[in-house]
């Protein structure tokens, strides 16, 4: 019989706190962070646990794509919604704190909702919408991720794999919780089989040749790559398992939780940011291959204005350990220009 080590809850509590308190992170907000990976672990969700302690928080803030101490800042509020920027800071922490604001507004107005932007991981969505549920209130959460779904007759990876999470008090000392990914599959789960030994069930992952793959260690090295992704929340590439219905709950959640935040999504994203930092917005630009869209970029400028300034302020930041977040130093506003002119010298949309 195959024996497994057993390592106790406060020891492991301990552990990582005392390891994010090295990295820099404060020990209330370390302390949160380990209770919500630890929460995962005692779910059963081997996706969203202890095994992303390293690779998806240490390493990043050693990277400087994490930022230990997270600041806060609330862009605007009234009494019932609440708008906040996390600047790269611990997700978890600004869930956190985001949830306690929101708890507080529906109690006292019947209903609350709210949006961060400019966020990081915040582990499993259950856990928030949890808080909500224990003090007897109903509560919806999503959040984008970096992108790994092909929509329906795609691909490429373009969608997080966005959850969209509820839970609902009942007369159980538990709640009713739904927390799911709008992919068949996380890319932890496929982390969990690839540790395991263990294959990727076939169906789950789109190639760009359209072969299936199973090899879970192969999947995750293409998914990195940009040469495979998930396939949304009914399966396969085309409609015939109606995964048409998975890339719709992807992309409201997508719209949500970061493009009405004012954050940054789809291929945006921070994840995207790390491979090419100052060439995030022209890249999204030169991948649109539409020239409607790129028609859009020159009537933004020249129809909305401020709306467009206040997008500029979005553009990639580079940071430096000791934590401060500096603005770009290449003038990106320049290599805007330079598709401006590409698309007024487009002959299908000139001036008469």
């Amino acid at each position: 019989m195959e024996t497994r080590p057993y390592v106790p809850w406060k020891l492991m509590n301990d552990f990582m706190i005392d390891v994010f308190k090295a990295y820099g992170v404060p020990e209330e907000d370390a302390k949160i962070c380990a209770d919500v990976l630890l929460e995962s672990d005692r779910r059963g969700i081997e996706s969203h646990g202890c095994n992303r302690f390293k690779p998806i928080y240490i390493d990043r803030i050693v990277k400087g794509t994490l930022l230990p101490k997270t600041q806060l800042e609330i862009v605007k509020e009234t009494p019932t919604t609440i708008v906040m920027d996390a600047h790269d800071g611990m997700g978890m922490v600004a869930a956190h704190a985001m949830m306690k604001k929101l708890i507080q507004k529906a109690k006292e107005c019947g209903m609350a909702g709210g949006a961060i932007r400019n966020s990081t991981h915040y582990g499993i969505a259950g856990y928030w919408t949890d808080m909500a549920a224990k003090q007897g209130l109903i509560a919806v959460t999503g959040t984008n991720a970096r992108p790994s779904i092909a929509p329906t007759f795609g691909v490429e990876n373009m969608l997080g794999t966005n959850p969209l999470t509820f839970s609902l008090p009942t007369d159980e000392e538990f709640p009713f919780c739904l927390d799911c990914a709008t992919s068949i599959v996380q890319r932890g789960k496929i982390e969990f089989y690839a540790r395991s030994g263990k294959d990727t069930p076939e169906g789950m992952v789109v190639t760009h040749d359209g072969k299936p793959i199973t090899d879970s260690k192969a999947i995750l090295k293409m998914l990195n790559e940009g040469s495979a992704a998930l396939a949304p929340l009914g399966g396969g590439p085309g409609d015939e398992m109606c995964g048409y219905k998975g890339y719709g709950y992807a992309t409201v959640v997508e719209i949500l939780s970061s493009a009405l935040a004012g954050g940054e999504f789809m291929k945006a994203s921070a994840a995207y940011r790390r491979k090419a930092k100052r060439r995030c917005i022209i890249s999204v630009t030169s991948s649109l291959s539409s020239t409607r869209r790129l028609l859009w970029v020159w009537m933004s400028l020249r129809r909305r204005p401020a709306r467009f300034a206040a997008n500029c302020a979005l553009l990639p930041k580079h940071r430096d350990m000791r934590g401060s977040i500096q603005p770009a130093k290449k003038n990106t506003l320049s290599l805007w220009k330079e598709k401006i002119k590409e698309c007024r010298s487009m002959k299908p949309y000139r001036k008469s």
